[in-house]
């Protein structure tokens, strides 16, 4: 049945309680007060025969589903690294589901497709890469290393006379894998898409903080011949540190390679005048990952694909048939850089948080939360038998409890006061594996996180800690 004025009383009413939940989340507890079992009997039962009207829906679905949220858009949630899902990101998204926008090509949308083409050049500028690199907007970092190690693949057979796109890979040459010990698990699954697996890499060592070691780089591309695609990162996830790009990016090239960087956060750094020393080099990298839903602050599915080589980017994701006119092709046609063909409009959003934010207001963004992050590391480092494992260089740390105890006792002492963090709901942490050990992982990635709410962080965390060690 067509939209009725239910429907369009429904889409009011979600408005309305969209403002509502964000004006309350940064004084809501940091862990939803409903768990998976009571949401699921709630929403569960029989297909329904008959439908029901748009507005009874929407406060259905609010009355069901809010208990069971958990507030990552909140200020003191730093269990992984989240964006804040600016406001102004969310209404521009709303925009764009109602407008409804297949972000296939120019002639099926015109102004999604030239708003992403202003999106595209903009991030390009606010990050000082190559002018010259194409950019596909995708849902995220996994997706976006995905089309990056997809061009990778496509590129270095090419140049042995076989192409991928065509033949596949039965029969093909071989190409070889060099990826840092301390790599994100998303460039494994990319691997794995691609027939490449996540096993027949050669890893890479890395140092203390989990930076890649030139020399060994250097090594393990002297021993085989075999082209070789070459995954750096910028941003590790425990740490936040990156790779030396300006060290190891000649290396890779000077053997032919194809240096591809993971960098779902800490690409932007670039955008900080302080912080971009942290990964100078990285414009000599042939692809790279990054998120927008992470440092840009949009809401869900956002991330960007960028490929200094775009015949190479084309030749991977570029889909034709006879219905799909190119007209205008002296334009950027967005369907030509990412393997999906229906796709909503995401420049929308993107553009909409470089236009909220400008050049500016990203920098001071990133600086504040690296700001925050040491000073949540260093007031946590205070409290006495907590450690601090790593002073954070950007957004990234971890922390252990118990120090100065055996390393198992050190590991229990850290669940458990990670899970009483987590039940006074005051703030959310999560645990990591770092060098074999349980450590807490803290991420400050969000534009509404202030030194006020680090302190309030800092009382929580030493809070648990206190009814920890009076209970061990």
């Amino acid at each position: 049945m067509y939209s009725d004025e239910q429907d369009f009383a429904g889409m009011e009413l979600a408005a309305r309680l969209s403002a509502e939940y964000r004006r309350e989340v940064a004084n809501a507890p940091s862990y939803p007060t409903a768990g998976y079992g009571e949401i699921h009997a709630r929403f569960d039962g029989p297909v329904p025969e008959e439908g029901t009207d748009g507005l009874t829906l929407i406060e259905e679905l609010d009355r069901g589903a809010r208990d069971g949220l958990r507030p990552i858009v909140g200020p003191r949630f730093y269990g992984w690294v989240n964006g804040h899902s600016h406001l102004a990101g969310v209404a521009a998204d709303w925009l764009t589901s109602a407008w409804g926008q297949n972000c296939a090509g120019i002639p099926m949308t015109p102004s999604g497709a030239a708003v992403e083409a202003v999106a595209v050049r903009w991030l390009l500028e606010l990050l000082d890469l190559p002018a010259e690199s194409s950019v596909g907007l995708v849902s995220g970092a996994t997706i976006a290393n995905f089309v990056g190690l997809a061009a990778a693949r496509g590129e270095l057979l090419r140049r042995q006379g076989w192409n991928v796109e065509d033949d596949g890979l039965y029969g093909a040459p071989p190409l070889r894998v060099l990826i840092g010990a301390d790599a994100h698990n998303t460039v494994f699954s990319g691997l794995r898409y691609l027939g490449l697996g996540e096993k027949r890499v050669t890893t890479i060592a890395t140092d203390d903080m989990g930076r890649m070691l030139p020399a060994s780089l250097e090594k393990a591309m002297a021993a085989d011949s075999a082209p070789a695609i070459v995954i750096g990162q910028a941003g590790q996830i425990n740490t936040g540190v990156s790779d030396p790009f300006a060290v190891i990016a000649p290396i890779v090239h000077a053997a032919g390679g194809w240096l591809h960087v993971d960098g779902a956060f800490g690409l932007w750094a670039r955008a900080s005048a302080k912080h971009r020393h942290l990964l100078d080099g990285i414009e000599q990298a042939d692809s790279m990952a990054t998120d927008g839903h992470k440092w840009l602050q949009t809401p869900y599915d956002c991330g960007f694909t960028i490929v200094r080589h775009e015949q190479a980017h084309r030749r991977a994701m570029d889909m034709t048939a006879s219905y799909l006119t190119r007209d205008n092709e002296q334009y950027r046609h967005p369907g030509a850089y990412v393997p999906e063909l229906s796709r909503r409009s995401r420049g929308f959003a993107a553009w909409a948080m470089m236009r909220r934010l400008g050049r500016a207001g990203i920098a001071r963004m990133v600086d504040e939360d690296v700001r925050v992050a040491q000073h949540l590391a260093q007031g946590i480092a205070a409290i006495p038998g907590v450690e601090v494992v790593n002073q954070p260089e950007l957004n990234q740390f971890m922390v252990r409890f118990g120090a100065g105890t055996t390393p198992e006792e050190g590991d229990r002492l850290t669940q458990l006061t990670v899970d009483q963090i987590q039940r006074d709901a005051v703030a959310y942490m999560g645990t990591a594996l770092w060098r074999g050990r349980l450590v807490m992982r803290v991420s400050v990635c969000s534009i509404a996180t202030t030194t006020e709410h680090a302190d309030i962080t800092i009382a929580a965390v030493r809070a648990a800690w206190k009814a920890v060690q009076a209970l061990a």
